[in-house]
């Protein structure tokens, strides 16, 4: 690859729901705490506890399954059909891919593992952690990076991202969505998964100002 591909710039992606598949280490995660795998409830689900036959937990219980989100949970998790096809389409045609994942610090290196152990070619993920301010976790490593496009299956994880860059939402599972509202008119494009956007990016990518 010459210098003149790689100056396509860089995409940001999100790991859950664009890359990752949460919802099955979910389940994998209630199995560990619980000594059951849950039933598929909703498969149509957005929200992993609405998709599983689970129960909500709290007090000893809820702190249980905590524990079981460890650093083997954040590097094990499958990744989504198409996906890994979509990191090279992406990475073929000229750009450089950056991981950008609302995850505590300390989790990182597991995620970076996860998905270089799935064969990503993925120069590095970087750790956002939830914030209260309102607007996204991702906006200040989003301002810093300057990507060309950002990807992200999460709605709200749009507000205070600086323009200047194509904002894609990965529209995925639609029952109890939050992908929905006045806020879509802050994205620039919508996908079904990543792969839909990969091979729309690469082809439309030249008329897109």
């Amino acid at each position: 690859m010459n210098n003149q591909t790689k100056a396509k710039g860089t995409i940001a992606l999100d790991a859950d729901g664009v890359l990752l598949d949460y919802h099955a280490s979910y389940a994998l995660a209630w199995q560990k705490a619980f000594g059951v795998l849950p039933a598929v409830k909703d498969p149509l689900a957005y929200w992993p506890i609405d998709r599983w036959s689970v129960q909500r937990v709290s007090g000893n219980e809820l702190e249980r399954f905590r524990q079981c989100f460890d650093e083997e949970f954040w590097s094990t998790i499958p990744a989504l059909p198409g996906a890994l096809d979509a990191c090279h389409l992406l990475k073929d045609a000229g750009y450089d891919i950056v991981c950008v994942s609302a995850l505590k610090e300390a989790y990182r290196l597991s995620r970076l593992k996860n998905i270089r152990d799935h064969g990503f070619p993925i120069e590095d993920v970087i750790a956002t952690e939830h914030s209260d301010t309102g607007i996204s976790p991702k906006a200040k490593a989003l301002s810093d990076l300057k990507p060309v496009a950002f990807v992200d299956d999460y709605l709200p994880y749009f507000r205070g991202v600086p323009t200047g860059m194509h904002l894609a939402l990965i529209t995925r599972e639609p029952n109890g969505t939050p992908n929905i509202g006045d806020e879509l008119k802050n994205v620039s494009s919508s996908h079904s998964d990543l792969l839909e956007f990969a091979n729309w990016w690469i082809h439309c990518a030249s008329d897109i100002k």
